[in-house]
């Protein structure tokens, strides 16, 4: 069972930057797949960005791609989401999550273990 736990969120301006961390416990985080995903109020859920176990595969949402960044560090059981260019669109509850499966999946269906989330607000 792995337990996952957001940080870093935070009120920014729009053009500003933030990092997000994701520590891990309770498992081997190096075999398991992360993603981040988020939450606008009145929306569902939608993938952000994801990295392979070993961290040379990712793949990222259009909406992000160019501004944000996954990366991990499987030494310290944290995986990280920097956020630059920061859009009021960006607005939301940022979640991780970890899977076991191969390659790097993109839909919440293929996620096992969800982190409570974090709040990112973008203030124009």
């Amino acid at each position: 069972q792995v337990q996952l736990v957001e940080s870093g969120g935070g009120l920014v301006q729009a053009g500003g930057s933030l990092r997000l961390s994701c520590a891990a416990s309770g498992g081997t985080f190096s075999s398991n797949v992360m993603g981040w995903f988020r939450q606008a109020p009145g929306e569902e859920r939608e993938f952000v960005a994801a990295i392979s176990r070993n961290g040379f595969s990712t793949d990222y949402a259009d909406s992000v791609k160019g501004r944000f960044t996954i990366s991990r560090d499987n030494a310290k059981n944290t995986g990280y989401l920097h956020m630059d260019s920061l859009k009021l669109e960006d607005t939301a509850v940022y979640y991780c999550a970890a899977a076991a499966p191969m390659g790097v999946p993109t839909k919440e269906s293929q996620y096992d273990y969800w982190g409570q989330g974090t709040q990112v607000t973008v203030s124009s």
